[in-house]
């Protein structure tokens, strides 16, 4: 029963203009949430417009190393590196909102962004080309005086590592339960997961495919990648329970600063814009205190403040307490004054209790 599985939630503001990407600074608050679970199985929300793939590969060795059993569920958008983590569950779970998008590599060289798969297409477009006329093109002669070897190598790495991880995880995990092929009723050997792996993060890789790397492939789109997706929108209870959840998941991003989240039943940590909380978690032995790890966005001057939600609590060693006076915290290093309104205002939303002194 998946009420009895552990949660855990990985999500990023697509509509922010922060770093929302999946990045290094992840992987601390990420463990530090899966550490306090303590289940045979999870279910990991996630919604990310996509970032780096050796990142997602450390975020999903923390939750293999820990789960057997780990379900993927896209309520709305994982795209690029969020699309090869959704390639690690054991069951990827979507809806009719639901997309994960294209993960040929991106590169980023004098400036410029593009797919190292399209890149590496022209070329050998150029080379066909060449070796049919025997002759080169002279518009391409400026083209290829920019680019050296080492950059085509890079491209050539780039888009092998996404499709090295995709063919990997979905051979080990998405297949470990496919016994027979539908067709034949013949039993499916190890092989035979090997080379529909291999397919599908081929077909994905493919930039002349979706010809956009911001393509949306919904559900009906990787099914025909055969690969089975399972439809929650088909399962009453679970759709509702999903829907809810990421109704109020985007209230809160919509009516706060927040950008990132991690969070599970009985923590959160989260990023805000501007005001640079670096987190905040509930404090699980103390139910009526929430702390703020806040840092300075002047001097960078890090600070340990205490929340106290509902009653009154003695103030912690090392600890600040929350501003009380118009909720203006001063910096005890330069004495920069931040506004923290958006912040109490979020504890008290999640939370339901006001805070006090």
């Amino acid at each position: 029963m998946r009420n009895k599985r552990d949660i855990i939630v990985y999500a990023s503001d697509l509509t922010k203009n922060a770093p929302t990407l999946i990045d290094y600074s992840d992987l601390l608050p990420f463990n530090d949430q899966l550490a306090d679970l303590k289940g045979k199985e999870i279910d990991i929300i996630l919604e990310t417009p996509g970032g780096y793939a050796e990142v997602v590969e450390d975020l999903v060795n923390l939750v293999r190393d820990k789960y057997e059993k780990v379900g993927i569920i896209i309520p709305g958008y994982a795209k690029n590196a969020g699309t090869i983590f959704a390639m690690a569950g054991d069951e990827i779970l979507m809806g009719p909102m639901s997309a994960l998008g294209p993960i040929d590599a991106q590169i980023l060289s004098n400036g410029k962004r593009f797919s190292a798969d399209a890149f590496l297409e022209g070329l050998e477009k150029i080379k066909r080309e060449v070796e049919e006329t025997s002759r080169l093109n002279p518009a391409y002669i400026p083209i290829l005086q920019t680019i050296s070897p080492g950059e085509i190598q890079h491209c050539e790495n780039a888009q092998n590592f996404s499709k090295v991880l995709v063919t990997k995880w979905l051979a080990k995990y998405k297949f470990k339960y496919w016994e027979r092929h539908k067709s034949t009723d013949k039993p499916v050997t190890e092989e035979d997961k090997q080379l529909r792996a291999n397919e599908i993060a081929t077909e994905l890789c493919k930039h002349s495919r979706w010809l956009t790397h911001g393509k949306s492939l919904k559900i009906s789109d990787l099914n025909n990648l055969r690969l089975i997706i399972t439809d929650y929108s088909k399962i009453e209870e679970l759709n509702e329970a999903i829907t809810r959840y990421y109704t109020l998941l985007r209230m809160t991003f919509d009516g706060s600063n927040i950008y990132k989240l991690f969070e599970t039943i009985s923590a959160q940590i989260y990023r805000f814009v501007n005001v640079q909380v670096i987190g905040q978690k509930r404090d699980l032995n103390e139910k009526n205190i929430a702390k703020i790890e806040f840092e300075c966005p002047k001097c960078k001057t890090k600070h340990n403040i205490q929340v106290n939600i509902g009653k009154s609590k003695p103030l912690q060693k090392g600890f600040l307490p929350f501003p009380e006076n118009n909720n203006i915290f001063k910096c005890t290093n330069c004495g920069h004054e931040s506004d923290l309104t958006t912040i109490r205002l979020q504890i008290e939303s999640e939370i339901g209790k006001k805070i006090v002194k």
